[in-house]
């Protein structure tokens, strides 16, 4: 095995999605007709040269040399049309076959215009605006040479220990889905022959955002009913939406490590689901299975091979051993073939093989990145991404001529704004929150105190610093810090302070055990709190945070997430109430880490806990704390009200091959015009499989006036109602279903109706 060197980057889950059957391609079967047994293998090798965007602890060596032998079907950490140009040059005029070169990147949440954590946009709950962003961030990324996207991640995770929650749509199935069909879409286009649209890779498959303890790369185990009815869902939907490429996770799955397990790669997800795809080992994945105790080099790589893998990431496993294990007969040609041919099928589905340099244009990285119209179009998502939390003393919106105390370690500091997951973005092109301010309300007198250190810990900041300085200790101590930041305070009309996690707190290897804001900052909270100054927390943070301190405390909360380049224009508009918060959770928020994993889609037990929260002996219940979460899914409040009358069904029955109408009038009693996420969640009472509680199955994201009334409506049917059994067989089963119309996932049920055979 080649010499590996280690360089302090983000380990990336990079991933390939599978294109759908398709009949063979003339252009395709030409090339593999002339292709030896090792150039076929080269096309499987995919490499990083080092020296652009960090994607992993491994620098390929000799990159353009092996280019230049036909051992390489694809890069990534390359950027620029001239950059792209001149690889593709090296492949068509130096190999013998001339074959491009599929160029990678993360572009996990925007390009360089970068808009909030997918975390965070998940809590829009609006797929077109989610669909918008996907469109922005492809053409930007292909103005500058980039063809194929590891993106998006589609992992439920309910566990905000595990870092990676950050890049996810949250913790339920049905929305997870949704989100991954709008990305798809806003990637790929309908034509990926057109400059601006990109291929898109699902990852990670599969069930990586359910790791053992919440600690990132560590094993999953679960039931297949389980994966089925509620972890599997958004890739499938992903694949049924098209997409290009599939990314194998880190994780074992029923003690198989991903990226050699045929039962997930071709069991499932080309014979099952009919991917047509190339699938992507995640960075070193491959090479990763030695240690899971799967065998050496060679035998790793064969098992990858056989098991349904198309292409090596970085580790060059497939490169420097297939070959011997065909002499060996461990491994057929034909396999090797099967997989050369998805890999090229790519590329001429991107234009590449009819033209190597479409994505070469020299001419439109000035007009089309980072312009006036994308920014906004980051300000907007990151504005609708916001979740208030909590409300006090009717302090929001803010007055535009208050005197403001802004204080806090995240007020004035760009290197936190990007969030984790932005190696293509610029932190000194971001705005930061006292910036912001200052350009909605110019009129507002500010004062800016830092007041807190983001943490004291010298060692916890250097684990955090890895990719530059986002957790900064001043040199001031921090009680002269927070005497600064109190002084202010006592002369001001409102505080507003900005606190919570820096990005490199969460995202991949940044699990933590303790989810609460660090005690650096609690410090600060606790005292602006006691000054009797209305407080306005701004909370950033890359996964859902015990906050149960401070939820009871007299201050008002708005969970702003990392929000991206327009992070301080966003704050503010939302701050001042240029726009009225609607965000809602997409996972539910822990009393503490004792109750993790927590969901909305727990199943009820034979001793179900008492619904009044009073602890009750021999029933599902703490000794300590509540069930419930402190936040539920799919809360998220707003400067006006929102009531919700009239629920009912169109008819109290549903046939197989029908459907019916659920509704609910929606009116805004409130004194301030605003969005609300409608949603939809059905119980099925009786089945052959335990059911959850409840399930979300639809939702609707509103606009009203002050004062205005809407009728909302879910049309069901008996596909809509369906689940995997005991034989992992998709069907509905005849019965009765109970249902609610609201504003969350905590409400009562108060419909029902019976689905007949």
């Amino acid at each position: 095995m080649r010499k590996i060197y280690v360089s302090i980057t983000l380990i990336l889950c990079l991933g390939v999605s599978v294109l759908k059957a398709q009949e063979r391609i003339p252009e395709v079967e030409e090339l593999l007709s002339k292709m030896t047994l090792e150039e076929k293998i080269g096309q499987l090798n995919l490499l990083t040269p080092g020296g652009g965007v960090a994607t992993g602890s491994v620098v390929s060596e000799d990159v353009e040399a092996k280019i230049k032998a036909g051992n390489v079907g694809g890069v990534f950490g390359v950027s620029s049309p001239e950059k792209v140009r001149q690889a593709q040059e090296i492949a068509v005029k130096s190999s013998r076959l001339g074959i491009p070169l599929l160029i990678g990147s993360d572009i996990i949440h925007g390009y360089k215009t970068t808009y909030p954590i997918p975390l965070g946009l998940s809590s829009s709950w609006d797929m077109e605006l989610i669909k918008q962003g996907a469109q922005m961030a492809a053409k930007e990324a292909t103005a500058d040479g980039i063809n194929w996207n590891f993106s998006p991640m589609v992992d439920i995770a309910r566990d905000p220990r595990w870092g990676r929650i950050a890049e996810g749509a949250g913790e339920d199935p049905y929305l997870g889905s949704q989100i991954a069909k709008a990305m798809v879409e806003g990637y790929q286009g309908e034509d990926l022959t057109l400059p601006a649209t990109m291929m898109a890779t699902v990852k990670h498959m599969a069930l990586y955002g359910a790791p053992e303890a919440g600690r990132d790369y560590n094993s999953v185990d679960m039931s297949r009913l389980k994966m089925f009815n509620e972890y599997l869902p958004p890739y499938k939907a992903a694949v049924d939406a098209g997409v290009g490429s599939v990314m194998t996770s880190f994780n074992d799955i029923d003690g198989i490590p991903a990226s050699g397990n045929k039962w997930l790669l071709t069991d499932l997800l080309r014979e099952r689901w009919g991917f047509g795809g190339f699938v992507v080992s995640d960075y070193t994945s491959v090479n990763e299975m030695i240690a899971h105790g799967m065998g050496d080099l060679q035998a790793v790589s064969a098992m990858a091979i056989n098991a349904g893998l198309d292409m090596d990431m970085v580790g060059e496993g497939f490169l420097t051993t297939l070959k011997k294990s065909v002499e060996e007969g461990k491994v057929s040609e034909e396999q090797i073939t099967k997989a050369t041919r998805r890999i090229l099928e790519a590329k001429h589905k991107l234009g590449l093989l009819k033209d190597p340099y479409l994505y070469s244009d020299e001419s439109r990285p000035e007009k089309d990145i980072l312009t006036a119209e994308n920014r906004q179009l980051a300000r907007k998502a990151a504005t609708r991404s916001f979740v208030l939390l909590k409300k006090h003393d009717n302090t929001l919106p803010l007055a535009k001529s208050a005197k403001i105390a802004l204080v806090g370690p995240l007020a004035n500091n760009k290197n936190n704004m990007l969030g984790t997951w932005a190696p293509t973005g610029n932190p000194e092109l971001s705005v930061p929150i006292l910036e912001g301010i200052k350009n909605v309300a110019p009129k507002a007198n500010i004062q800016y105190a830092k007041g807190a250190n983001i943490s004291n810990d010298t060692s916890f900041a250097k684990k955090v610093n890895v990719f530059g300085p986002r957790v900064q200790i001043a040199d001031e101590s921090p009680e002269a810090l927070l005497k600064e930041a109190l002084d202010l305070a006592k002369n001001s009309d409102v505080i507003v302070a900005v606190v919570g996690e820096a990005t490199e707190m969460s995202g991949e290897a940044a699990s933590r055990t303790d989810i609460t804001i660090p005690d650096s900052q609690k410090k600060l909270i606790n005292e602006l709190a006691k000054t009797g100054k209305p407080v306005v927390l701004v909370l950033m943070s890359g996964r859902p945070l015990d906050i149960s301190e401070e939820m009871s405390l007299p201050v008002n909360i708005l969970q702003v997430w990392h929000p991206g380049v327009e992070a301080g224009n966003a704050v503010a508009d939302v701050l001042f109430g240029d726009y009225n918060p609607s965000g809602k959770l997409t996972n539910s928020w822990p009393r503490n880490v004792g109750q993790i994993p927590i969901h909305y889609r727990m199943k009820t037990t034979g001793r179900p806990g008492p619904e009044s929260g009073e602890f009750q002996k021999f029933k599902s219940n703490y000794l300590d704390s509540p069930n419930s979460p402190l936040l539920p899914f799919g809360y998220g409040l707003s400067y006006t009200t929102f009531e919700y009358t009239d629920v009912k069904a169109s008819s109290g029955s549903l046939n197989a091959n029908g459907s019916i109408e659920l509704s609910a009038t929606v009116t805004n009693t409130g004194d301030y015009d605003g969005e609300e996420v409608v949603q939809l969640y059905i119980h099925d009472k009786v089945r052959s499989v335990t059911p959850p509680g409840k399930e979300l199955k639809g939702f609707q994201k509103i606009a009203l006036k002050k004062g205005e009334s809407k009728k909302v409506n879910f049309k069901v049917t008996a596909e809509d109602l369906k689940f995997y059994n005991s034989q992992l067989e998709y069907v509905f089963e005849p019965g009765e279903f109970e249902f609610f119309i609201a504003g969350s996932s905590d409400a009562d049920f108060n419909g029902s109706f019976n689905l007949k055979k």
